[in-house]
């Protein structure tokens, strides 16, 4: 049995006071949402925080508010998030938070935690006597990157169905300090590094995630794992379309995740996208521009070159789907 590694608690009431601990505590002070990726990481000893700030008690962060645009507190839960019927019109992130894992976990976990999700590895998600076995890799006390041994960047995965969504939807999320508060387009919040994932600081706190008006917009989110259920996404794509009454795309937005350490836009394909309809030779096209930029590693589940085609294969059905196919059969085999 893997144990957790001893820590302090801390338990503030408000934004503000969790902040300040934040601050004063530096680098070996962690936010604790749900806890469902953080205290498995600090089970297998790949994350050691002195000082665990839990965020559950802060009522602001759990907040959902839909006017003009869409306002999520960032301990709203997936569930939560997944059955609210305001999210009728977002329908890639009620898809994608509807995916994560299994409902007990679900039930917990946090759109926050999904979005600062640490990246993963076959290498590195492996209990600590595993990875001392082996040297550790370069994410880890060691100084290798075991996937591509000549690489001095960590290639680990990003592995959240929200962020991909989110992405597609053009989100931002709002970072709280003691210096104040700061947006960043979600899509900017990654860096393509395995190790070093995001830019939040150590002592910024995501507290919301802003999604502009849908009105006029059809998204949807695909994801490929092995199981229905538990496993984490080896390929996601999102993608959003805005069309006239006469059906041609006005405005488009295609998003991968894990095909790379960041969720990211494809934007090639959603400018070719712009003009035309979602004819079969449209589809088609834009699903050869998705896949060519899918260029997964061999650091997670299935062959890397299957997974790269299957891509093909799920930017199709996304585009499908928001010509107003029924595809539910095809879904329910992912």
């Amino acid at each position: 049995m893997m144990r957790l590694p001893d820590f302090e608690l801390r338990r503030p009431r408000t934004l503000a006071e969790a902040a300040t601990i934040l601050a004063g505590e530096g680098p070996a002070a962690r936010p604790l949402a749900g806890g469902t990726d953080l205290l498995p990481n600090m089970k297998r000893r790949q994350q050691t925080p002195r000082v665990l700030v839990a965020l559950g008690e802060i009522p602001g962060l759990r907040t959902f508010t839909n006017g003009a645009a869409l306002a999520i507190g960032a301990g709203t839960t997936l569930a939560a998030l997944a059955a609210d019927t305001r999210m009728a019109q977002y329908g890639a992130l009620a898809q994608a938070a509807a995916r994560v894992a299994s409902p007990q976990l679900r039930n917990q976990a946090t759109l926050g935690g999904n979005l600062c999700l640490d990246t993963r590895c076959s290498y590195y998600d492996q209990s600590e006597p595993w990875r001392r076995a082996i040297g550790c890799c370069l994410k880890k006390d060691g100084d290798t990157c075991w996937v591509a041994t000549a690489s001095r960047r960590c290639v680990a995965v990003s592995s959240s169905d929200c962020a991909p969504a989110l992405v597609a939807l053009g989100a931002r999320v709002r970072l709280v300090s003691r210096e104040g508060t700061r947006e960043v387009a979600l899509e900017d919040f990654y860096r393509d590094d395995g190790m070093d994932h995001l830019v939040k600081r150590p002592d910024e706190i995501l507290s919301a995630v802003d999604v502009p008006d849908a009105q006029g917009w059809r998204s949807t989110y695909w994801k490929l794992r092995r199981r229905g259920a538990i496993d984490f996404p080896v390929l996601g794509v999102a993608a959003a379309v805005k069309r006239d009454t006469a059906g041609t795309i006005e405005a488009a937005r295609v998003a991968l995740g894990a095909a790379g350490s960041r969720p990211f836009l494809v934007p090639q394909a959603s400018e070719a996208l712009i003009g035309r309809t979602l004819d079969d030779a449209t589809i088609a096209a834009t699903a050869r521009r998705v896949a060519a930029r899918a260029k997964p590693v061999d650091n997670t589940d299935f062959e890397t070159r299957w997974r790269k085609d299957v891509a093909t294969q799920l930017v199709s059905y996304a585009l499908r789907e928001l010509r107003g196919e029924d595809l539910g059969a095809i879904r329910r085999r992912f």
